[in-house]
């Protein structure tokens, strides 16, 4: 019996022991992946010269065998494969890579594609002539299209300077202003209107305004309030900009509306001459500035004239107020001059439409926003 049964077993096991070789064999013959998707980036790094701007694409061989129909990535590693691809590799990854100069697109010298092993990736020099460092420099991207997630980090080398950028699907440009004469004009051409613009269409910015103006007072009165506004917006500005205190605009954005709802209560509760507004104009101040801030972030800041993109928006800033602050204080003196009545109506009457419109943001931006 004990015979029996050892002898049925040995087959079985066997039995077992083909399997597992047929299991190895297909194992051993069948085709290993390469590579895993990596990570999906790419690169392009710019050097700035007086005559033209060298630089280098760096694409990884998994983007780049798909977008040129290769089989096999890996294959891409061999110099004479790379090199071969090169015609392919500009006519579709190359063509999404466009450069401008001070708006003018520029033309693209490319070189041969060639592996780099250690990277996994390949490269391709790229050669721009130009007359003269421009004094903005665009580009747009990213160089792969396929994946949603590809992000294109570029960066840009002017002497002793780095600028960094990332492209992706969502923000497929970057402009970089050079240390030039040029470049810091151009930064001032950009940021000073953007400044001007923000605030004449921010409506709760110049209804805070305009409520502090609504007592009326002297010229140096009201130069003290503006005054008192300016620097306070301009430090937290600068603080939000650079990232060293930023606040979430669920908080910001509410916060400005009560500053601005207690301007318009203050005029209607204000006794005995008291008036207390430079010291509001500079406690809100902070508030509004971290409102500033949030729409120059969005304009992708160039980190290289940074100090220059803030002077520039923030006097611009200062020019959309002044804009509005003159007409509406010499308005309101004019009225009560000529009507002392007129002039107590008028505070009454805009404190209480300052006041509905401020509710009315702060209701919105806590409950209807998200």
């Amino acid at each position: 019996m004990a015979e029996c049964a050892h002898g049925s077993a040995r087959p079985q096991h066997r039995l077992v022991e083909r399997l597992l070789a047929v299991v190895a064999a297909l194992a051993a013959a069948a085709p290993a992946p390469v590579l895993a998707h990596p990570v999906p980036f790419s690169y392009v790094d710019l050097r700035l010269e007086p005559k033209q701007i060298e630089g280098t694409v760096v694409v990884h061989i998994y983007d780049a065998a798909h977008d040129l129909q290769v089989a096999r990535p890996a294959a891409l590693l061999t110099a004479n494969v790379a090199a071969g691809e090169s015609s392919a590799f500009i006519a579709v990854i190359g063509h999404r890579l466009r450069i401008l100069a001070d708006g003018q697109p520029l033309q693209i010298e490319w070189g041969h594609l060639r592996p780099l092993p250690e990277r996994e990736s390949v490269s391709m020099p790229v050669r721009i002539a130009v007359d003269s460092v421009p004094a903005t420099l665009t580009v747009l991207g990213p160089l792969i299209t396929y994946e949603s997630e590809h992000q294109t980090f570029v960066n840009v080398y002017e002497g002793d300077r780095v600028s960094q950028s990332i492209l992706d699907r969502d923000h497929p440009g970057f402009e970089y202003f050079s240390g030039s004469r040029q470049g810091i004009i151009a930064v001032v051409k950009k940021f000073l209107p953007a400044g001007v613009h923000h605030i004449l269409v921010g409506p709760d910015h110049l209804l805070f305004l305009v409520g502090l103006l609504l007592l009326g007072g002297t010229v140096r009165r009201l130069l003290a309030i503006i005054t008192a506004f300016t620097v306070a917006h301009s430090i937290t500005l600068s603080l939000a900009a650079l990232a060293i205190v930023a606040p979430p605009s669920r908080i910001v954005e509410p916060a400005i509306a009560l500053s601005i709802m207690y301007v318009g209560a203050d005029n209607l509760l204000v006794r005995d001459g008291r008036d207390l507004r430079a010291l509001i104009a500079f406690a809100f101040g902070f508030i509004h500035g971290f409102g500033f801030a949030s729409v120059l972030q969005e304009m992708d800041l160039p980190r290289a004239t940074l100090g220059w993109s803030l002077f520039s928006f923030n006097a611009g800033v200062e020019v959309g107020q002044m804009l509005v602050v003159v007409p509406v204080a010499t308005a309101i003196g004019l009225l009560r001059t000529h009507s002392e009545v007129a002039g107590r109506r008028l505070v009454v009457a805009g404190s209480l439409v300052v006041i509905a419109a401020s509710a009315f943001w702060f209701v919105q931006r806590v409950f209807f926003t998200e």
